[in-house]
């Protein structure tokens, strides 16, 4: 039987680059794709599989539970075992240190609201992504680890942790077939311009400011969403439940390195650095320690930094229309075409 696989958050940046992974890597799969579109759901990211016979988009949100059974409804129609890959969450620090409510709503609630209704359809299995921020901070050494305490420092993290421990207690009470991943920072194509890569591409090409937060010395360790995309279907595939993988890309890098390595690639004066006044629980350093995954699945990341990031650049110039119509609003035409109304957020 054809494996059914239902994909949340699938307009959004990991979610757009996982779904075109899957129609080239398991095109005999069948993919629903439910997303409520809110400001970083885009279907531009996905125009060029529409069509597509093994996939099909649900506009829905993961805290109605209404709309979490229709979805359910066509993935498993036919009979189909269903799988599920969540990755419908909201996830800019910036926003949360704005307002919390809306990462408690989408990332907690929705959670829970996703898991009652995967449990009900004996959903196969299902892989919630998160990430390696409900750790805290690190000092200058060491690594997160799957069994790091989770320490979160922001309202962001501290939603995508609550939601952890949800599938977490699933899994422990009801036996059900839950895994969780937690990557490091990610980048590469169709990512929302609010984010540091795309953001200081972007502000670069134009010759605007690029702006950086304190000292610029906060360290990250960047992965390649397509890196991240295959160690997610690593751990659907292949992965136990119950499990957390780490999945990194063994490349630290300060915030300010990242920036002056952009503005070299584009031949860009410094000048146009702008320091900024560091946002409130700003985490120091993320390390994580991915051996986990790549002992027991044999995955491992396949585009090292010095590759991807110029080839993200690239990307991100030959997308100039797509970048224009993000960063102006008008992808949401896009939306209000298909369904008479505008994206929130």
């Amino acid at each position: 039987m054809t494996r059914s696989l239902l994909v949340t958050g699938g307009a959004g940046f990991i979610g757009s680059n996982f779904i075109h992974m899957l129609v080239e890597d398991r095109p005999d799969w069948r993919v629903t794709n439910l997303d409520a579109l809110t400001y970083a759901g885009n279907l531009e990211n996905l125009t060029s599989i529409e069509g597509h016979a093994g996939y099909e988009f649900v506009h829905g949100d993961v805290t109605s539970a209404a709309d979490v059974a229709r979805a359910f409804e066509v993935a498993g129609r036919d009979g189909a075992a269903v799988s599920v890959v969540h990755f419908a969450a909201e996830s800019h620090v910036d926003r949360s240190i704005a307002s919390g409510l809306p990462f408690v709503q989408a990332n907690v609630i929705g959670t829970q609201i996703l898991l009652d209704a995967a449990r009900g359809a004996e959903t196969e299995s299902f892989v919630h992504v998160s990430t390696d921020e409900v750790y805290g901070s690190l000092g200058a050494t060491g690594f997160f680890t799957e069994e790091t305490p989770l320490a979160p420092n922001s309202p962001y993290s501290a939603s995508k942790a609550a939601s952890d421990m949800l599938v977490r207690a699933a899994f422990k009470t009801h036996g059900f077939p839950a895994l969780i991943t937690r990557c490091s920072n990610n980048y590469g194509p169709w990512q929302f311009p609010e984010k540091l890569i795309p953001l200081m591409i972007a502000n670069a090409r134009e010759d605007k400011s690029l702006p950086v937060y304190g000292d610029g010395q906060q360290i990250r360790d960047w992965l390649f969403v397509r890196d991240h995309c295959e160690a997610i279907l690593a751990v659907l595939e292949r992965g136990t439940p119950g499990e957390v993988y780490n999945i990194g890309g063994h490349n630290e890098y300060p915030n300010l390195e990242i920036v002056h390595q952009i503005l070299r690639h584009l031949g860009k004066d410094e000048g146009l650095i702008e320091y900024v006044k560091d946002r409130p629980g700003h985490d120091r350093r993320y390390a994580i320690d991915a051996g986990k995954i790549e002992r027991e699945l044999g995955w491992t990341p396949r585009y090292t930094f010095e590759q991807a990031l110029p080839a993200t650049i690239a990307w991100y110039g030959s997308q100039e229309e797509w970048l224009r119509r993000v960063r102006s609003g008008a992808y949401r035409d896009y939306y209000e075409a298909q369904y008479g109304g505008r994206p929130t957020g």
